[in-house]
């Protein structure tokens, strides 16, 4: 066997060195040290031989292995040189145009929003997308009990006790009002986590939280503000619809909907506005007393009103989009239409 590991490595260092293409030298490598080649296949004789004999063969065997590979990796550094010197390269050929990019069009869309908001007095603030179960839930007056709290419905996060992905950016609302005293016109746009996801919900997702606390605020005031705003980003007159709901967070409460811009009410198979004729862009009310104690405000002097819009939703009504999950595919057919 020893003359057998010494004929395979006189043919293998003849082969590697007259190799004249990397092709050439793969089918080398796979002949002598492949998983069947002529090398590996030999060691595995190696149990038949005497105790003394496996010793030295095993010895021969390793270090013609070692030597084999570096030879190999030798020659491929050798055989890539040779191909980059003998590639022709055209010095004078206009390199090619940089393209541009762009802001994706959530972040185009939040830049939109702040501007909008700007002119009727609102200041855009941002904060913590990780928070504290009073931040993102006992302060804006959701029980212990509430369905959100559950596993199925919050991400709550590991090994750090009573802190979740916060649910909505309405946890700003308790850390603005916390920290300054009204008149306040806050919006508060960000990343929100829940645990949906379908043509119109996403795990992860942008809202914008809007907050006024004034005196004497009222839902006029409201349907006002987001009746003008949305008119505005949408750029056309929109159309809303506002029905009684139920939030923890405001009293009364109210649904905020758009019509739908896919089937205009005509499909009851819409799979956007499940045949409702209006996709919900927005949850709205007063801003319940309990809210308003929470952040240290008196209710008795203090009123006013809140609400939340998902952008990606402001978006789909805007562009005639009928699938959320497009935002988040990096497909550029589709990004670089805005």
């Amino acid at each position: 066997m020893k003359n057998e590991i010494e004929k395979i490595e006189q043919e293998a260092i003849a082969d590697t060195s007259a190799c004249k293409s990397i092709e050439e030298l793969k089918e080398v490598e796979i002949k002598f040290l492949g998983r069947k080649g002529l090398l590996p296949m030999l060691l595995r004789k190696i149990p038949e031989l005497s105790s003394e004999d496996k010793k030295t063969v095993g010895q021969m065997g390793n270090v013609l292995r070692k030597n084999l590979e570096e030879k190999i990796a030798n020659r491929y550094f050798e055989l890539e040189d040779q191909q980059e010197e003998n590639e022709f390269f055209d010095i004078t050929i206009p390199a090619k145009p940089l393209e541009k990019g762009h802001h994706h069009p959530i972040s185009m869309m939040i830049c939109h929003i702040e501007e909008v908001f700007s002119r009727l007095g609102f200041t855009s603030i941002s904060g913590a997308e990780i928070d504290d179960d009073w931040h993102n839930f006992s302060a804006l007056n959701v029980p212990k009990d509430h369905p959100a709290r559950e596993m199925q419905d919050t991400f709550w996060v590991k090994n750090i006790d009573d802190h979740v992905l916060r649910t909505q950016t309405s946890n700003m609302q308790i850390h603005y009002m916390e920290a300054n005293k009204p008149p306040i016109r806050i919006i508060a746009p960000g990343k929100t986590f829940r645990k949906d996801s379908d043509a119109t919900h996403s795990p992860m997702f942008h809202q914008f939280e809007g907050l006024m606390v004034d005196k004497n605020v009222s839902l006029a005031n409201l349907k006002w503000v987001l009746k003008t705003a949305l008119s505005e980003i949408l750029e056309k007159e929109v159309e809303l619809r506002f029905r009684l709901s139920f939030f923890p967070f405001t009293e009364p409460s109210l649904e905020v909907d758009a019509s739908c811009v896919q089937c205009a009410g005509k499909n009851p198979n819409c799979k956007v506005c499940k045949g409702t004729g209006f996709l919900e862009i927005a949850g709205a009310g007063m801003v319940h007393p309990n809210v308003l104690r929470n952040a240290g405000l008196d209710p008795e002097k203090w009123n006013g009103f809140a609400f939340g819009c998902g952008i990606e939703r402001i978006l789909m009504v805007k562009y005639q989009i009928d699938d959320l999950r497009l935002f988040y595919e990096n497909d550029l057919r589709f990004l670089e239409q805005f």
